[in-house]
């Protein structure tokens, strides 16, 4: 079998065989196969596509491309959750101690930002010592004895994917419906759990702008799950503006526990117990998504979900005064509340332009291995739909740098569109792939 073969059926749109797949992705894996060559398979598989039977093995062979983890023996019911990425998503820090407080066991291996989209462990980060590098026996121990993992993902597991995202971003290729969903799915299965919540973000802050490409990958993910014996639950969500208020690392994190405590914005609070009530029907948590609703709302009245949190930041060493007390945080050397420049209703607030004016005031990082300033960032004040008031607070700035807070200023005050005629708000949920 020779690298060449396989590019050149994929290149006249023929169907690749199991094994085919598995030599091409293991050769890569082992540097066998050089980078120019699975370039040109993956352009081939961009223009040519790819059948479910197909994907499904792609995803198989990336997700036995390392170690695996088996975690029937620990939790035969667990349940991961996966966002394809957004503006002011802090999602798992609060749904994953909020259903494990209901009896789930979950665990999830989690990425850092990368563009204008936040990374979870970034954002855990800004807590002092929280450890998100464990090892593979400290990750099992931990779900075992706590019912509770959130840390970073080991390389070794789903190599393959690692590399071939790489090659992907600089190719042209990262648009490829194949290539997401196994890049996606092969994490997914390689961290061994039995059923997955998938939140596939759509709008123009998100990864697939489109809702029909949202959908189309939705139902791929789905039918990969099918063939390989997971349950898999998409959600497709509304990105067009930044989701809750916070943007930035600290600032999203206090957002996120603040929710675990019922405090949290509305649209931010709903998207969670939206995530959280499938997640525990999937468990078998829950009979059904309104006493999964129940168990949750629960949760957090009585205050076991906070103390899960509190108790996992414990376990993974971060520094609990600083959970107890949200004012230890970072904070950012300048504070500035930006006012309303006019009466109107808010008719849009690119979710975009938002998470890259926070990149810009250095809350993410522009590539790879770059430095993050946990202190600074933005809070979004209103939501589309919104009437608003001349002089009342539109936004407020976080920021260590005056001129970097300038242009901040600048740019997000072009961002909120405001218009003399109302609006509707936007719609959250688009629908459900199951």
């Amino acid at each position: 079998m020779r690298a060449v073969d396989i590019i050149i059926k994929k290149r006249d749109g023929e169907e690749l065989s199991r094994e085919e797949l598995e030599f091409f992705v293991n050769g890569f894996t082992r540097g066998d196969i050089p980078d120019y060559q699975v370039s040109a398979w993956a352009m081939a598989v961009l223009l040519r596509g790819m059948t479910e039977r197909e994907t499904t093995d792609l995803t198989m062979a990336m997700a036995n491309s390392g170690d695996t983890l088996d975690l029937q023996q620990i939790a035969p019911n667990t349940v991961d959750k996966h966002s394809t990425g957004g503006v002011g998503d802090k999602t798992s820090i609060t749904v994953l101690p909020l259903v494990a407080s209901c009896g789930l066991k979950v665990s999830k291996m989690s990425g850092r930002g990368l563009g204008f989209t936040g990374g979870t462990l970034d954002k855990l980060e800004s807590i002092p010592g929280y450890r998100v590098n464990l090892t593979k026996q400290e990750f099992l121990d931990q779900l075992a004895s706590f019912g509770l993992v959130l840390s970073g993902q080991s390389a070794d597991l789903a190599p393959a994917d690692g590399k071939l995202y790489s090659l992907r971003d600089v190719t042209g290729t990262v648009q490829s419906l194949p290539l997401i969903a196994s890049s996606v799915m092969s994490k997914k299965l390689a961290a061994g759990a039995s059923a997955f919540v998938l939140d596939v973000k759509t709008g123009v802050g998100a990864f697939m702008q489109s809702l029909d490409e949202a959908r189309k990958l939705s139902h791929l993910m789905v039918k990969i799950g099918e063939l390989c014996g997971k349950r898999v639950v998409c959600l497709l969500t509304d990105m067009n503006q930044p989701l809750g208020s916070a943007v930035g690392n600290a600032l999203e994190l206090r957002e996120a526990v603040e929710t675990l405590q019922g405090k949290g914005p509305a649209d931010y609070s709903e998207h969670c117990l939206t995530v959280g009530s499938y997640m525990l029907v999937l468990g078998s948590q829950a009979k059904d998504l309104q006493e999964a609703r129940a168990k949750l709302e629960e949760a957090i009245r009585n205050g076991k979900a906070f103390a899960k949190f509190r108790d996992l930041v414990k376990i993974q060493q971060g520094d609990i005064r600083y959970v107890d007390n949200l004012d230890l945080l970072p904070k950012a050397k300048f504070i500035e509340i930006v006012p309303v420049p006019k009466d109107g209703y808010i008719h849009s607030i690119n979710a975009k332009e938002v998470g890259e004016t926070s990149v810009d005031l250095g809350a993410g990082r522009a590539k790879k291995g770059d430095p993050v300033d946990h202190a600074v960032g933005i809070m979004i004040l209103h939501k589309v739909g919104d009437k608003v008031e001349k002089g009342e607070p539109l936004f407020t700035l976080h920021a260590n740098d005056m001129v970097r807070l300038e242009q901040a200023k600048q740019r997000l005050l072009q961002v909120h569109v405001i218009k003399d005629v109302p609006c509707k708000p936007l719609t959250h949920q688009y629908g459900v792939i199951q």
